[in-house]
């Protein structure tokens, strides 16, 4: 629904009636975080006896309360969760507080509010790329998780669009801004999926005209700032996701260059497992997640 329409605000407070209701999640888990001219809004399921932290956040206009089961999975596998809603994300966003690629700044703010050091961090969705950009400035990150990867937000906001409007898109860039904010207006008349990408990558990113919205999303790449990470990295990535093409995880693997260590994994159709963040087998999911981070922290007890 477009942000001004009525019906939106109380749909939005029955949807997080319901997600909490249904997953027992009561007012003791949420926390609010001051961040810059807003808030970040936060939730914490911690186990009776914890053998690791991990920090998640979600993707492009994501809600973090849709991944509550897996949060509390992972609870249930004794992690010490924290899950948020970033700027452009849920409710930072209703807050005012838009979409940035200084996504160091955020995570910093939810680890100097739980006292956190020493932990994983991961990303859904366009989180896959948001997590390199925090990790590469933010050294209490340890490890990184990637679900999905996601090296280039622009040939992913692109790709469903199809030839010739996609080449467009990934090239829009170099044209002059009174132009490309021209040629996406006709597209927008003439495609649902247009126009609501466009309408909703505005609000997102807080910019008033495609042009500016387009160089945001030019700024998501992560291959500037992935060889400033140093943590251990899992990159995950589904055969054949709908929104990332695969290639991004060759590209992501490439640009590691000074990484402790590259752990990459493909989910396939014959686990059920090849969609976008791997929909349609999440436990298949969670046993990588869990499996990998076990790896890594015995190694570093050793």
């Amino acid at each position: 629904m477009p942000a001004e329409d009525p019906r939106r605000r109380p749909l939005r407070q029955r949807f997080l009636e319901l997600a909490r209701r249904e997953h027992q999640v009561g007012d003791e888990a949420h926390h609010l975080i001051p961040y810059e001219q807003g808030v970040l809004s936060a939730y914490r399921f911690t186990p009776s006896s914890p053998r690791g932290r991990i920090v998640v956040f979600g993707g492009f206009d994501s809600y973090i309360e849709e991944w509550f089961p897996f949060g509390l999975a992972l609870r249930d596998q004794g992690l010490d969760v924290v899950a948020f809603d970033g700027p452009g994300q849920g409710a930072a966003l209703e807050a005012g507080v838009p979409m940035t690629a200084q996504w160091h700044r955020p995570v910093a703010a939810v680890l100097d509010h739980f006292g956190l050091d020493d932990v994983a961090l991961m990303g859904f969705s366009l989180g896959g790329g948001l997590v390199m950009h925090a990790a590469a400035h933010e050294p209490r990150v340890r490890r990184v998780i990637a679900q999905d990867i996601l090296s280039d937000f622009t040939e992913c906001y692109a790709r469903p669009l199809g030839a010739p409007r996609s080449t467009f898109v990934r090239h829009a860039t170099r044209l002059p801004d009174p132009l490309v904010n021209a040629m996406i207006a006709a597209a927008r008349r003439h495609d649902l999926l247009a126009d609501w990408g466009v309408r909703e990558g505005m609000r997102v990113f807080g910019v008033a005209t495609p042009a500016e919205l387009l160089a945001e999303i030019r700024a998501l790449r992560t291959d500037a700032v992935s060889p400033l990470v140093e943590q251990d990295v899992l990159l995950m990535a589904g055969r054949a996701d709908h929104y990332v093409p695969l290639h991004q995880l060759g590209d992501q693997i490439a640009t590691l260059t000074r990484a402790r260590s590259v752990t990459a994994r493909v989910f396939t159709e014959a686990e059920q497992a090849q969609n976008h963040v791997q929909v349609g087998n999440l436990g298949l999911a969670l046993g990588v997640i869990v499996d990998w981070l076990g790896t890594v922290t015995d190694r570093d007890r050793t």
